[in-house]
């Protein structure tokens, strides 16, 4: 991930703060990759929708990728509603 350039659009910053959620940790759930879905055939540039974690709190990032010029954009960032997603904050319910 060293080589790739991170970049948060204002939304995402405006919403870690609101959300108490650190750009470090956000930086770890792209390292990490873990995949709640995969956007990239409805979206002009590949998206995905990434899961992770501030302590034992899940949070879930939409990304924006630009693989030819080394690019992630970080669209927003939230809490998974649990009225929506099951209790893995990987399936929908």
């Amino acid at each position: 991930m060293d080589d790739i350039k991170v970049l948060f659009r204002v939304h995402a910053v405006q919403r870690l703060f609101e959300r108490e959620i650190s750009a470090k940790k956000v930086r770890q759930a792209l390292e990490n990759e873990d995949v709640v879905e995969d956007y990239s055939e409805e979206m002009p540039e590949p998206s995905r929708l990434l899961l992770g974690f501030q302590g034992k709190r899940p949070f879930h990032v939409v990304t924006s990728e630009n693989p030819e010029e080394k690019i992630v954009t970080v669209v927003t960032v939230y809490i998974p509603d649990p009225n929506k997603w099951k209790k893995d904050y990987r399936s929908r319910r």
